[in-house]
């Protein structure tokens, strides 16, 4: 994307007004001075909103997260709520995690908010965001906000906006809000607080979600059950630690070691290369502890607790992180089983999932007379499905990004009542003589083997924005033909919202909203899909590959087998 270097100079030194406050002037002249490609990247364009709200670096800058572009946010947020809820006194409710200035930022948004008029929920500590979702219901209010750039690296922050459902922003009211911040100055923003209208919360919310977790997270496992399953647990210095024992130990679930070295909050991340639990580097230390205290089950989540990683022993007694699309499938196959033995299931239930993760759960649901339905990435779209079908029980849904949602009392990933689930599951297969681990296997051997990998290329500032819609024009135009010796059958591009039949030239229409996904199926049922990520500097592909496996015995061979596949198809397709 070329730039025009006066216009980046002239958009930085409006920040040089007495609108903003000395620090931020003071950088600004500095980048000028010193810096010109990070003063380039810090105004070269506006902060976006992406899958999970606006996440982005924090600093000085249109293209950073600050305090002016959050009030900024905050200012349009409220005149977008009074045009939407004309007669109502409007509420908020406001979270952060344990990154670097949320508190602060918090804080900020809260003052914006009240200088408004607006009355506003301030958790006083940080808190999960799934606890935000909840709370949102909860107090009646008609917006929420949390502080948080989940898993991205230190210097990150974000900004997340929920509904009065307490699911996230979607269409046609994200776009709505956009328009409205995009048409705001920033001489605007009220950053003059009402503090009579901030109430602090904590415990009152704490209670009743925590009880709510409980009651949607586990079922009739015997309580010396639970009492026989010895877990590892690490919070990875987020804000799980603040719910997740605690949860843990009303559900009976009373050995329980924590990782000492990642429990308090710490928004550097200290031990950890990356706060992530998708990566086996971020639960070393746990997987150590669970060696030493030969425990059954390791669970780490994100720093804003939306996302869990899961380990378990595998046939051999070895502990293995398990991804995300395997433990979606143990705890939806958990859910539908309780679902069916209490007779719950009648026909008007329905699990949820995105397009880019394993197609084994639409085999897996449909087997119960469940309907399976797949929406775009991000759990902000699962949450519209609840609110759009009041007539269907929403049982849970997941994400291949180590997402699980459990029930609709939470609108949004909640990895405090899945890390029960988890617990549950393993306590009960446990008790039974069976596994975590081998039940995923069995499940294999009843809908299909299927192995899946995501391969994501971090390209970073504006030269790399530019290669990643370069990438996907050329995937358009110069569609792959063959995969790995399979003819492709179907391309769908969801940006066109059209599936073309390879085979016959057939076009038929995609019924779920745009977005720049492409996603290519062959003659075998590998399926690759490409798209950008909306959080991070990423273009990610991810690649799916099935087979039969006959017994739970033969799993380590016909897995390596699809694993040879992929590392074929990277090859072939230069994916890295």
């Amino acid at each position: 994307m070329a730039t025009n270097k006066p216009e980046i100079l002239q958009k930085a030194e409006e920040w040089l007004t007495d609108i903003f406050d000395n620090d931020t002037r003071s950088e600004i002249n500095r980048l000028i001075e010193e810096n010109p490609k990070e003063l380039e990247e810090s105004f070269y364009k506006n902060a976006e909103f992406g899958t999970g709200g606006m996440r982005g670096v924090m600093g000085v800058g249109t293209n950073r997260i600050n305090k002016y572009t959050l009030g900024k946010n905050t200012q349009g947020l409220s005149n977008y709520l009074k045009k939407s809820f004309p007669e109502k006194d409007i509420k908020v409710a406001i979270a952060y995690d344990c990154r670097n200035n949320s508190q602060e930022l918090a804080k900020v948004v809260a003052d914006v908010f009240s200088a408004n008029g607006i009355k506003v929920f301030l958790f006083s500590e940080l808190r999960p965001t799934p606890e935000l979702s909840f709370a949102v219901k909860h107090l009646d209010c008609q917006c929420g906000i949390v502080l948080t750039a989940s898993h991205n690296p230190p210097e990150y922050n974000g900004y997340k906006v929920y509904w009065e459902d307490g699911g996230q922003l979607v269409p046609p009211q994200d776009i709505e809000l956009i328009e409205t911040i995009n048409n705001l100055d920033y001489s605007a923003v009220n950053f003059k607080a009402n503090e009579d209208l901030i109430e602090k919360i904590d415990e009152e919310v704490d209670k009743v979600f925590a009880q709510a977790s409980v009651e949607n997270g586990s079922f009739d496992t015997p309580a010396k059950d639970r009492e026989n399953l010895k877990v590892v647990f690490t919070s990875l210095h987020g804000t799980s630690i603040t719910m997740v024992p605690e949860v843990l130990e009303i559900a009976g679930f009373t050995n329980v070691h924590i990782v000492e070295e990642q429990r308090a909050p710490n928004g550097n991340f200290p031990t950890v290369i990356s706060p992530n639990p998708e990566e086996p580097e971020a639960l070393k230390m746990a997987l150590e502890i669970a060696d030493k205290e030969n425990a059954d089950i390791v669970i780490g989540t994100d720093p804003d607790c939306d996302r869990l990683g899961v380990a378990v022993r595998d046939l051999n007694g070895k502990m293995i992180l398990l991804n995300g699309n395997q433990t979606m499938l143990v705890m939806t196959w958990f859910l539908l089983e309780q679902w069916k033995r209490s007779g719950k299931i009648d026909g008007n239930e329905f699990v949820a999932s995105t397009i880019v993760s394993t197609p084994m759960l639409k085999n897996l649901t449909e087997a119960y007379n469940v309907e399976y339905i797949e929406v775009l990435t991000g759990f902000k779209w699962i949450a519209k499905l609840i609110k759009d079908h009041p007539e269907l029980d929403f049982i849970g849904g997941g994400e291949e990004s180590f997402g699980y949602m459990v029930g609709d009392f939470v609108r949004d990933k909640d990895a405090v009542t899945a890390t029960l689930l988890a617990c549950e599951i393993a306590a009960k297969m446990k008790a039974e003589g069976n596994s975590f681990y081998r039940k995923l296997l069995q499940l294999y051997t009843q809908y299909g083997l299927y192995r899946e990998e995501l391969i994501s290329l971090v390209k970073k500032g504006i030269q790399g924005e530019q290669e990643i819609k370069q990438m996907l024009i050329d995937l358009r135009e110069n569609p792959w033909e063959e995969i790995d010796g399979e003819k492709v059958v179907l391309i769908e591009d969801y940006n066109l919202s059209i599936a073309m039949n390879v085979q016959d030239h057939t076009e038929s229409a995609i019924e779920i909203p745009k977005s720049n996904v492409l996603i290519y199926y062959t003659e075998n049922g590998t399926k690759i899909a490409a798209r950008p990520s909306g959080t991070e500097p990423k273009i990610k592909f991810y690649i799916s590959v099935n087979s039969d496996l006959e017994a739970v015995e033969n799993y380590q061979e016909e897995d390596q087998k699809l694993s040879d596949k992929i590392a074929r198809i990277r090859q072939e397709l230069q994916l890295g």
